[in-house]
């Protein structure tokens, strides 16, 4: 499996330089406090400041001091020429129908990031999602804004299950994981490692669920867009136009063809790694 990738399940878990630190840290601030007790407010005080920082660095999503971070793709795929197209937050029963619709008129394939519980009630949708082509990767299973702040024990929960529930309804183990709005915490790396799974954030995005003005939305994904770049767009929850068209729906065709002017491919996370 490509080093981009996390090992075999059975590999030891590497903690990033950052995470050594940090337990470093706390150790060396616990002894202070026990061998002189005015040292402790120093010593809280050290603490205090590490989990901010730990807190930033889970809050940014492209950071990679907390472990691995796949936030472009691999040096050969870049010089072939290749990007990637991935959508997170469906299937919506409405809209990625129409996605696809887009995305097959152009012969282009994407990664979709889906919510388990979101496929479990679309289940010939998220198998469509794979009969044309498309990869589909795990986007949690309930997409809650508390995910960030669960314990290895609800971590390693949610991902179980919706891994389960992906492989179930695709036939296929999903072999990318990307957190809720991109947030984590120093704990999801090891659980990725145990389940084999490879975090995946992105080179640029649209806010296409904030933003609902196409010309911006195109110009944040299109500006300098270059290989190599996994550009991050969204099939559920998407914002609307002024006149209540999702602006997915206008901002694709222009970005399919700026790809095309500029001799660029789309290609799956997985098809990078793995021509």
């Amino acid at each position: 499996m490509n080093a981009i990738v996390h090992a075999s399940v059975g590999a030891r878990w590497r903690p990033s330089a950052l995470i050594l630190a940090s337990v470093a840290l706390h150790a060396a601030a616990l002894a202070a406090a026990v061998v002189e007790l005015g040292a402790w407010p120093w010593a809280l005080g050290a603490i205090v400041a590490n989990h901010a920082l730990l807190t930033a660095a889970g809050l940014w999503p492209r950071s990679k001091v907390l472990g691995p971070n796949l936030t472009r793709l691999p040096p050969a795929a870049a010089a072939r020429g290749e990007v990637a197209l991935t959508f997170d937050d469906g299937p919506d029963p409405e809209l990625t129908p129409r996605v696809l619709d887009l995305l097959e008129a152009h012969g282009v394939r994407a990664t979709f990031f889906c919510i388990a519980e979101k496929a479990a009630r679309h289940p010939g949708l998220a198998r469509e999602l794979v009969r044309r082509g498309h990869a589909v990767e795990n986007h949690s299973n309930r997409h809650e804004h508390t995910f960030a702040f669960l314990m290895l024990g609800g971590l390693r929960r949610d991902l179980s299950e919706s891994q389960a529930t992906l492989t179930a309804l695709t036939g296929r183990a999903p072999r990318f994981f990307r957190p809720p709005m991109g947030f984590r915490n120093p704990l999801l790396d090891p659980v990725l490692h145990e389940m084999g799974l490879a975090l995946a954030s992105w080179t640029r995005r649209g806010y296409d669920t904030h933003l609902g003005d196409p010309d911006q939305v195109a110009m944040l994904l299109g500006r300098g867009l270059a290989a190599g770049d996994i550009l991050l767009l969204h099939d559920g929850h998407a914002a609307s136009t002024p006149d209540g068209k999702p602006v997915v729906l206008e901002v694709l065709p222009r970005l399919l063809g700026t790809i095309r002017r500029l001799g660029l491919k789309p290609v799956t996370l997985a098809q990078a790694i793995d021509p």
